[in-house]
């Protein structure tokens, strides 16, 4: 690790370390439930902790990588992502738990903003779509990443609530030294004087009045996505037992790290397609998911459950994937982070909202009903979308 070596794949290693930190604890939700005998409703809570950690770091520090530059503040996200996996391994109650996945969700904002600019920013052919189709990817693999090797390592080795947590803490030192190893060009060094009260006050950005539909739709994209998601990564082990013969940290793991390798997959090979088309096939593919993991709380097939994790795959990658693409069309350097920012707030409210409704909901009426009434509720959501990009103008493909 010489300082002469591109930072580029240093910076997409760091983001890939530091989302798989913050899905990693996924598959252990029903081994702290049976350890500490929690209620769906508190799962949801902890899962919940995290994004508002990351809400409140977009909200109010999206504008340190402008002000500093996206290597010192991808670098500090990095040092308190780390300081918060290894505090999750110690946590003792559900209290303690939460507030180390509220700091994670704070790094996760920080490393997430920092290191799409500096991927942007880095990227030396100037094709914003492959930047945009580049960062997707590296954070579906980092999120699938997370709950594959946590569930591989509570499945098989003593004390998981512990142990699960160190292929991330010993991946996360690396990545520190490696940020702190390599030299970023002067272009891309945007380190300005020091902190100021406007730094911290919220970043949130909208662009020019032509493109505001367009935007809004690349919103409701990563909002329907990570709801999609957050499902999966709260609550899968617990709506799993009914519909697959298998059970363990490893086999939920595994469903959600399938969800997000595949999402990876599929968004290397739509790259080259229309964002337009790419955004069409993500809204329905999610409607299409829903319906069939509705229907499947009736029948209980395997067969049907891995049809619904290829469709919200499918569905996953392509909403990701066009609501990167139509932030970077739409925007300037100037105003990037801020667009980012938001566009990453509405999507991670698309975590909280919808999953605290299901926690409270299966409180009430049992978790299949709740369920129901979820996947109800984003299939609707979903649809209207896909008709509305139906009816969108194309978006020229810009360069840098």
């Amino acid at each position: 690790m010489q300082s002469k070596w591109t930072p580029y794949p240093w910076v997409c290693f760091s983001m890939c370390v530091g989302v798989m930190g913050t899905a990693l604890a996924s598959p252990l939700y029903p081994i702290y439930q049976q350890a500490w005998g929690l209620q769906p409703s508190h799962i949801t809570q902890i899962f919940v902790a995290y994004m508002f950690g990351a809400l409140a770091s977009l909200l109010f520090l999206g504008r340190l990588t402008n002000r500093f530059g996206f290597l010192v503040v991808l670098r500090g996200g990095l040092i308190l992502m780390t300081l918060g996996i290894i505090s999750s391994a110690l946590a003792w109650n559900v209290p303690s738990f939460a507030i180390c996945r509220f700091v994670i969700g704070v790094a996760s904002g920080l490393i997430t903003t920092s290191a799409s600019v500096g991927m942007t920013q880095l990227n030396n052919k100037g094709d914003l779509q492959r930047a945009a189709a580049t960062t997707s990817l590296t954070i579906a693999f980092g999120f699938g990443l997370g709950p594959v090797v946590g569930g591989l390592m509570a499945q098989w080795l003593p004390m998981p609530l512990k142990t699960a947590y160190l292929p991330s803490i010993l991946l996360g030192f690396l990545a520190i030294y490696a940020l702190f190893q390599v030299r970023i060009p002067a272009s891309a060094n945007t380190s300005a004087g020091g902190l100021s009260f406007r730094d911290v006050m919220p970043a949130l950005s909208q662009p020019r009045r032509p493109f505001l539909r367009h935007y809004m739709l690349g919103c409701m994209a990563a909002f329907s996505a990570f709801g999609m998601f957050s499902l999966f990564a709260a609550l899968a082990p617990s709506f799993m037992q009914n519909m697959v013969p298998w059970h363990g940290p490893l086999v939920s793991g595994l469903s959600i790290g399938i969800i997000l390798f595949m999402s990876a997959g599929i968004q290397l090979l739509a790259r080259p397609v229309a964002t337009k088309k790419i955004a069409i096939t993500g809204f329905f593919a999610l409607a299409a998911s829903n319906l069939l993991l509705m229907a499947n709380t009736q029948l209980g097939s395997p067969w049907l459950f891995a049809l619904s994790v290829l469709t919200t795959a499918t569905g996953h990658a392509m909403c990701n994937l066009a609501g990167m693409s139509i932030v970077n069309k739409v925007s300037k350097p100037a105003n990037r982070t801020g667009l980012l920012s938001t566009y990453l707030i509405i999507g991670y409210l698309g975590t909280i909202v919808p999953i605290l409704g299901l926690g409270w909901l299966s409180d009430i009426m049992g978790l299949t009903p709740a369920l129901v009434v979820f996947c109800l509720s984003l299939s609707v959501l979903t649809t209207v979308l896909g008709v509305f990009s139906l009816r969108a103008r194309v978006l020229p493909i810009p360069r840098q």
